[in-house]
């Protein structure tokens, strides 16, 4: 492992005091250094009635995909859970996939959600085998609240940090809108292992790989970086997410695990007070250690950096340019920190402020940055959105998730497929829409890996650029039209110069309308009724999409009917037609009304029995 360092500004004035960033990178020094490790995983699923359709669907078949990556060395244990917990495949070694994949194949959809029973029998089949040689990992997968068991998240996040302790980690994966991710990343924090957002279940695959890319590519564990100033210089900030402590003068940080196919980074604001002769100074001293496997042993790795900056006159150090790629690296984290602040006062209500927040950090890019860059130019395009919607009082559960989501993977990894990752909350309803191209260009909005991507389709473009884009017209599948696209600086992505108009089949066209346009609401729901004399008359479905799923459970000689779709009482009764009620059946209903009193709800629309 090679560690080496880059400072915003090389070169300091003498005599003065000033701020600095310092960017310190470690990697692997060559891929052969990187000796694999057995696993020993235990894969956790949700299989609560919320995670029924796509969301299981896909979970399942990203799990088929890391049982075929894993080998006859490692070991795998399978839990299921829903108010029940169940041990769906004893840890075993991973010599028969196609056993492994079909015990895959039984899993379907409960009830409600067990969260903490599921997660902690994972890490007790992980313990049954645990050694220090293997990467002993949970890996819990989950679309809900926490509604049954152990439901309090600082008790949840606090146990999290003792089984790490311990020698257990935790991965976690939230899908959909409905999960608590404030709980999930503060257990992957305090796991010391990785959260992902899942906003569609397509994405599933590629964040298991992204997740297995990793634990294959391992090259060190436990990375401790300790600071050591020199006394004209304080750490004022250490900007990632890393667990880190004072020391008096000194900051100790942990970085976790370190793998070959990622950098591994450390970013810190020194205070410096320059002296008053020229040449190089140390500004500290970076020491770090952590554990490698070599020769199937656990060793120890240290090593100490000396972080040197050149003192020089004020005419001599204004002519250094200050080094892009660290300002690019340090104020993406520096973001992240105002999302979460403004995730905190929307959380407050205080919408206004938040959207000030992040127009404030529009500003500060528009100055301090590249605008020639693709990734600045859709990080100030992300931020104008959010504004935009919390400036419209739109403030939602899935603008929320984006927000922590961007802000958590910024602090902690350096992958570009992991950053900036979101689709949800653009629409290309206000464009006006026709039905010919003429002359313009034509462009398409495509899903790629948890983004919402525009790319040329018009000849004489490269298709495989990005088009910097508004996002707040983005949707995914829709075709546009503009009159100009303009190649950036760089020459690796296209700007959109002109009218952004929707392209649609003939007798589609109409006038541009009014962002925010209301769309007439349908009139006051009715409760459910069917002519059906069972459950197996109902038409089915194998999808729920906006519906809400309903579960039939026995409570001593009846059959109660339960709401198990999150956000809604699982313990309210709901009014139900009896005569299609069948133990452990999934139902799907257009929409659950709540009665005056709040004390029960109402099924309302069509029913579908859900077919798994």
């Amino acid at each position: 492992m090679k560690a080496s360092y880059t400072l915003s500004r090389p070169v300091l004035p003498v005599g003065t005091s000033s701020k600095i960033d310092l960017l310190v990178s470690f990697k692997a020094e060559a891929p052969a250094a990187a000796a694999k490790r057995s696993l020993n995983l235990g894969l956790v699923i949700d299989r609560s009635g919320s995670m029924a359709g796509a969301s299981l669907k896909h979970a399942l078949q990203a799990s088929r995909q890391l049982v075929e990556r894993m080998g006859p060395e490692d070991w795998l244990s399978i839990v299921t859970y829903d108010d029940a917990v169940s041990t769906v495949l004893a840890p075993v070694r991973v010599t028969d996939k196609a056993a492994i994949g079909a015990v895959l194949s039984q899993v379907r959809a409960g009830g409600c959600t067990n969260l903490s029973g599921g997660w902690l029998k994972g890490v007790e089949h992980v313990n049954a085998n645990k050694a220090s040689e293997r990467i002993n990992r949970v890996l819990l997968l989950t679309d809900g609240q926490a509604n049954e068991g152990i439901t309090n998240v600082e008790t949840l996040i606090s146990t999290a940090r003792e089984k790490s302790a311990a020698g257990v980690i935790t991965t976690t994966l939230g899908f959909g809108s409905n999960f608590n991710e404030d709980l999930l990343i503060g257990m992957a924090n305090a796991g010391e292992g990785h959260f992902y957002y899942i906003q569609s279940p397509t994405d599933a695959e590629g964040v298991f790989g992204i997740e297995m890319e990793g634990l294959g590519s391992l090259i060190a564990q436990n990375l401790e970086v300790t600071l050591k100033p020199a006394p004209t210089v304080k750490v004022a900030s250490v900007l990632n997410r890393y667990r880190f402590e004072s020391r008096g003068q000194e900051v100790a940080v942990g970085l976790g695990d370190v793998y070959s196919t990622e950098e591994r980074q450390l970013a810190a604001e020194l205070s410096v007070d320059a002296g008053a002769a020229a040449g190089p100074v140390t500004l500290a001293t970076l020491v770090y250690r952590a554990q490698v496997v070599v020769d199937g042993a656990i060793r120890e790795l240290s090593g100490e950096v000396p972080i040197i900056v050149n003192l020089a006159s004020e005419s001599e150090s204004a002519a250094v340019s200050a080094d892009k790629n660290v300002l690019a690296q340090t104020n993406r984290l520096r973001i992240a920190r105002v999302k979460d602040q403004a995730v905190e006062l929307a959380d407050k209500g205080d919408l206004a402020t938040a959207s000030q927040r992040l127009r404030q950090v529009i500003g500060e890019l528009s100055v301090t940055l590249d605008k020639a860059s693709y990734d600045i130019a859709e990080e100030v395009e992300q931020l104008a959105h959010y504004a935009q919607r919390l400036e419209s009082k739109k403030y939602d559960s899935v603008i929320r998730k984006e927000l922590r989501d961007q802000s958590y993977q910024a602090g902690t990894r350096s992958r570009g497929d992991l950053a900036l990752r979101g689709t949800a909350g653009g629409s290309a309803d206000s464009l006006e829409a026709v039905a010919s191209a003429g002359t313009g260009i034509v462009l398409k909005c495509v899903h790629e890996g948890g983004k919402l991507r525009i790319h040329a389709v018009s000849e004489g473009y490269d298709p495989g650029f990005n088009v910097q884009f508004p996002r707040s017209a983005r949707e995914e599948g829709v075709t546009y039209v503009v009159d100009k696209l303009e190649l950036s600086g760089d020459g690796t992505f296209y700007r959109v110069n002109g009218v952004i108009k929707r392209l649609v089949m003939p007798g589609q066209e109409r006038a541009a309308r009014p962002a925010g346009a209301s769309v007439a609401k349908k009139g006051k729901p009715t409760a459910s009724k069917v002519t059906a004399g069972s459950a197996a008359d109902l038409p089915t479905t194998n999808s729920v999409g906006s519906g809400v799923i309903i579960q039939c459970v026995k409570e001593g000689s009846k059959l109660r009917a339960r709401v198990v779709s999150d956000g809604y009482d699982p313990n309210l009764n709901i009014r139900f037609p009896r005569d299609i009620r069948e133990e452990n059946v999934l139902y799907v209903v257009e929409e659950i009304t709540t009665t005056a009193n709040g004390s029960s709800y109402i099924a309302c629309g069509d029913i579908h029995r859900l077919v798994q």
